[in-house]
């Protein structure tokens, strides 16, 4: 995925708009909802995984970057993983259980999104310099890789997480 920038917070934000078309997708009856979920469940993961191993912790050190915030960020993820393994176990896409846990999904990641673009990712653009928002996102760039080529977004992987 070739980008123009290595801004951490666009990077994010770009994860966030793909996650909302996603939904978009999984919610659409005429739709290859298995295959949109494959992506939406890697995606997710990966980009978890990449903020809480490689920005999280940077963002931390930062006193205009409330701590109380990141670790927010981290319970969120934790509660969006036991959501998308909810919809993950759900065998039929046509099913009433799968429109049910797709909308506690929804329901879960756009509540983290909203408040990690109001709180974090603001917080990142004001007090954090641009090239050291650009080595955050080579970083985070590079370990939202490596989880996408481990098959991050399997089910038994977001079992383990959950677990």
């Amino acid at each position: 995925m070739p980008s123009a920038t290595n801004d951490v917070v666009e990077l994010i934000l770009a994860d966030h708009r793909r996650m909302e078309e996603l939904f978009r997708t999984l919610r659409s009856a005429e739709a290859d909802r298995a295959a949109a979920l494959r992506e939406f469940s890697a995606l997710l993961v990966a980009h978890s995984e990449a903020e809480e191993g490689e920005v999280y912790p940077a963002l931390r050190r930062y006193k205009n970057v409330d701590g109380d915030d990141v670790d927010h960020g981290v319970h969120e993820h934790e509660e969006a993983n036991e959501a998308l393994l909810a919809l993950l176990e759900v065998e039929d896409t046509r099913s009433e259980e799968w429109e049910e846990k797709l909308e506690e999904l929804v329901t879960a990641v756009n509540h983290h999104v909203d408040e990690e673009e109001r709180t974090l990712l603001n917080d990142t653009r004001e007090n954090v310099a641009d090239d050291r928002r650009a080595e955050l996102g080579r970083a985070f760039r590079e370990a939202r890789a490596k989880h996408l080529d481990a098959d991050c977004g399997s089910v038994d992987h977001v079992r383990e997480l959950v677990g």
